[in-house]
């Protein structure tokens, strides 16, 4: 699309608006001068016939067509209507006396070629008749028609009736008078008013252009130059005047423009020291997420050489690190714990906290120790170090790969599942204990649960649970169950794929507002040379 400077739209729309102005102001002149034309023509031609009427004695008029003889009198109308008619602008002036199938002329003046003698008879024209109707009213409205003449060109037209001394209409009289220069008149007329109004106009224009040209157009230019030089200048501190006098909106418009300036070189700059230390936190965060990945385990498989267990556990932070974590560990030579806990909060805060409830939680599980006991203790430290007054809901067991026997610790966190070989997952219903680091002194009970070959334990945060979708809805325990039951055959290692490929179906395009961690262990056999106690 072409564009066009600001000046030039302006004078375009100065032209386009004196063209509409002339054009309105010539219609309307036209319209008036030719209606004023018309009031004078019509009070002529009426005064004609109305001078006509007063002359012409009505009751002789049907004796002269009932006989056809012409007197005296008959010969002074028929002078009157010539000398009429040779004086002024009259072409026709007649008198007829209209019947129901045609008209009959009484005089007409011959001083016109194809002048019509007494009694002769004429077909009406189109509409002449109902014409003729109207015009017998008494004082019937004085209205002339306008008609071109191939000779003599505007043509208008006066009819007047004649009445007797009884005061019934006998006869017409019919005055046509010309308009010779009536065009000619109003196309001088027209061209006198276009060159008045195109001078006058003209001159407005010029006057007016040039105040808009140098009181709007000339300062926003000078604002668009300075606003193409503050885009290609923002990195530098140098700002620029912009030298605007107009005391108007514009001029506060100018004044406001350079006030932005001003405060968008200073936001750019804050805003680079900002982008800075962004990407310096960018670059720490990716590293506290690396750090964090680093401290939770994560080759797999875990134990290759261990044929009597197989574990796999994944976390999918809602930030760049998370609250939640896992945890699995050799306790000694027979036994394994694993570990589930989801901290209080998001980010930072949670992952530091979550770091020292980890560490505590695998350095106070020894061989032979009581779970309770090691949730204990770990309360009671984690209560003395918690200034932000975060808290951690953990769910700790330790596996006796001789036995299949499982101990537990729950401490407000969310009941495992249970799978039985053969059967299906379910929900394996425990107390929940008080939260850690909520309140020191608390005392947890551990409780045991018996594992047979092929069994496995699948354990959870709540952001598995309470995966949200776009109408809010809460991904919730029964689905949950559900794909656990449909691919309960499967190992460790597929089993969790399957159950976050269902999250994400679920959520969709939804964000994820809470971290995502989840661990199953499957007790594969007993230790070789162990005993196998009956399944409970």
């Amino acid at each position: 699309m072409k564009k066009y400077k600001l000046g030039t739209k302006v004078l375009i729309g100065f032209l386009l608006l004196a063209i509409i102005l002339i054009l309105c102001i010539c219609i309307t002149c036209s319209l008036q001068y030719w209606k004023g034309r018309m009031s004078e023509y019509n009070d002529l031609a009426f005064s004609y016939a109305r001078t006509a009427v007063d002359f012409i004695d009505g009751d002789k008029v049907l004796t002269y067509v009932e006989t056809g003889v012409q007197d005296d009198y008959y010969h002074q109308v028929q002078d009157f209507l010539n000398i009429t008619q040779e004086q002024t602008d009259v072409k026709y002036y007649y008198v007829f006396v209209p019947y129901e199938d045609d008209l009959v002329y009484v005089w007409d003046a011959d001083k016109h070629e194809g002048a019509r003698a007494l009694g002769y008879h004429e077909a009406y024209m189109e509409g002449g008749k109902e014409a003729v109707a109207k015009i017998y009213k008494q004082n019937p409205p004085e209205e002339i028609s306008i008609a071109k003449d191939e000779v003599y060109g505007y043509i208008a037209s006066a009819y007047s009736p004649i009445f007797n001394s009884a005061g019934e209409p006998v006869a017409v009289v019919g005055v046509d008078l010309s308009m010779p220069r009536i065009e000619r008149e109003l196309f001088r007329f027209i061209i006198t008013i276009v060159l008045s109004v195109i001078g006058v106009i003209s001159v407005s224009i010029a006057v007016f252009y040039g105040l808009v040209k140098k009181r709007v157009v000339e300062p926003i230019n000078q604002l668009n130059i300075a606003s193409q030089k503050m885009v290609g200048n923002l990195e530098h501190e140098t700002t620029f005047d912009i030298d605007i006098h107009t005391g108007d909106e514009i001029q506060e418009l100018a004044e406001a423009f350079q006030c932005m300036d001003s405060e968008v070189r200073d936001y750019i700059h804050r805003l680079s020291e900002v982008t800075a230390e962004k990407e310096r936190i960018g670059t720490e965060l990716s590293v506290a997420t690396q750090i964090q990945s680093s401290m939770l385990p994560c080759i797999f498989p875990a134990f290759p050489d261990r044929k009597e267990i197989d574990i796999y556990a994944t976390m999918n932070p809602a930030k760049e690190v998370g609250g939640d974590f896992y945890d699995f560990f050799m306790v000694d030579e027979k036994h394994i714990a694993i570990v589930m806990a989801d901290v209080s909060g998001k980010g930072v805060p949670a992952a530091l906290f979550m770091v020292i409830g980890k560490t505590l939680i695998k350095d106070h599980t020894q061989p032979g120790r009581d779970l309770g006991e090691v949730f204990a203790e770990v309360n009671h430290l984690l209560c003395e170090s918690n200034s932000e007054n975060l808290f951690i809901t953990a769910f700790e067991g330790v596996l006796d790969m001789e036995t299949g026997e499982f101990l537990f610790v729950n401490a407000g966190h969310e009941p495992p599942f249970i799978y039985k070989k053969g059967g299906k997952f379910e929900l394996y219903q425990i107390r929940p204990g008080f939260v850690l680091a909520g309140l020191d002194g608390i005392t947890y009970e551990s409780g045991s649960i018996q594992l047979s070959p092929g069994d496995k334990i699948f354990q959870y945060t709540d952001g598995v649970t309470e995966a949200m979708n776009a109408n809010n809805e809460l991904y919730g325990m029964e689905r949950l169950t559900d794909i656990l039951c449909r691919n309960a055959d499967r190992p460790p290692m597929e089993l969790l794929p399957a159950v976050k490929a269902d999250i994400d179906a679920f959520v969709s395009e939804s964000p994820q507002f809470d971290d995502i961690t989840m661990l199953c262990l499957e007790y594969r056999e007993p230790m070789h040379g162990a005993a196998q106690p009956n399944a409970t």
